[in-house]
């Protein structure tokens, strides 16, 4: 039996076995969505909480992918596996993805302790794909211990990777602009640890000097963790080390003082929102495609009904009012006057 027709048991087992191509069939169908991808959700909420997660951010071009890179082999060196998600932009137009994350990190693909994973965010805006925090539960729960995230480059709303990962890396450049361009994007209050990379560079110091000023300017509690800025060529490898102990440093800091698990219980909440979203999103696309809507939709052009009327029809809307419940059950037209109808019951 090949694993596309696996059931999701299975191809968990499997995956947790350290089997790749099971692990990533389960990644596609969460991907894909629908009743397996729940079914891969509530397989993996039980068995994961021991993995970390790392986030890297940045402008385009600032070099996350190769920064990426340099961390796996950094890891790798020290006998550590690790797991990326690289999430790239989709078109528009096409749905399609380059995936160009995952040819520049090709140098680990034939590496059995590295498993990279390239993910579109299909049009879903924060730099991320809508999938990735299960995704991440998913490598979470077959084993995996470390995992980087890497999004989509930062514009003014692609902060969203704060809230998935337990350490977020903003990657700058010398010479990226001044710290009002910092603000303005929402680096300042979404960075644990900075990173100034190509710090070969003209204007590392410039660079830092402005971090460091919005830094002093941010309302950081005395006992609170201070973003560390820490230089770092990619493409040398120098830094690097630096980088990963003070992502550890920061690990163990959250994890002593009680944020680490505030921030899980938060993003455990913004989850069950986005799922409660999805399901609504989804039930509202099958009231659109029913029979029903060409009906109502009529009404509403031809003025017998208004908008808001006819979306609390066609989704069996129950309103209350004190102790009194509402239900929208057709339009009565009095004297001329068209009114919404509802059945009432008190309680």
């Amino acid at each position: 039996m090949g694993r596309r027709s696996l059931p999701v048991p299975e191809l968990f087992a499997a995956a947790t076995a350290g089997d790749r191509a099971a692990l990533a069939r389960l990644l596609s169908l969460i991907e894909r969505g629908g009743d397996e991808a729940r079914e891969i959700g509530r397989t993996s909420y039980s068995a994961a909480g021991a993995g970390y997660t790392v986030g890297l951010t940045g402008a385009p071009g600032a070099g996350k992918s190769t920064l990426t890179s340099a961390l796996i082999g950094h890891l790798r060196r020290s006998g550590v596996e690790v797991a990326v998600l690289a999430i790239d932009p989709s078109s528009p137009f096409t749905g399609g993805a380059i995936l160009g994350d995952r040819v520049r990190m090709q140098d680990h693909a034939t590496d059995e302790g590295v498993f990279i994973r390239s993910m579109a965010t299909r049009g879903h805006l924060g730099g991320l794909s809508l999938s990735t925090p299960e995704a991440v539960r998913l490598l979470d729960a077959v084993g995996k211990r470390w995992i980087l995230v890497e999004t989509v480059g930062v514009g003014q709303v692609e902060v969203e990777i704060a809230g998935k990962a337990d350490t977020t890396v903003v990657v700058v450049n010398p010479g990226w602009g001044d710290s009002v361009q910092a603000n303005k994007a929402g680096l300042m209050e979404i960075a644990d640890v900075f990173v100034i990379n190509k710090a070969d560079r003209k204007g590392v110091e410039e660079t830092r000097r402005d971090l460091e000023q919005m830094l002093e300017l941010s309302d950081i509690a005395p006992d609170a963790w201070r973003p560390p800025i820490v230089s770092v060529v990619a493409t040398e490898q120098k830094g690097v080390d630096q980088l990963w102990d003070t992502v550890l440093e920061h690990r163990q800091f959250i994890s002593t003082n009680g944020e680490l698990a505030r921030r899980r219980e938060f993003r455990l909440g913004e989850e069950l929102r986005e799922v409660v979203a999805r399901r609504l999103e989804q039930r509202a696309r099958a009231v659109m495609g029913d029979d029903r809507w060409t009906s109502v939709q009529g009404e509403v052009v031809h003025g017998r009904l208004d908008p808001w009327t006819a979306a609390d029809q066609m989704l069996g809307v129950q309103r209350r009012v004190g102790d009194v419940d509402r239900r929208h059950v057709g339009v009565l037209d009095v004297g001329g006057l068209k009114v919404g109808a509802y059945y009432i019951s008190v309680e």
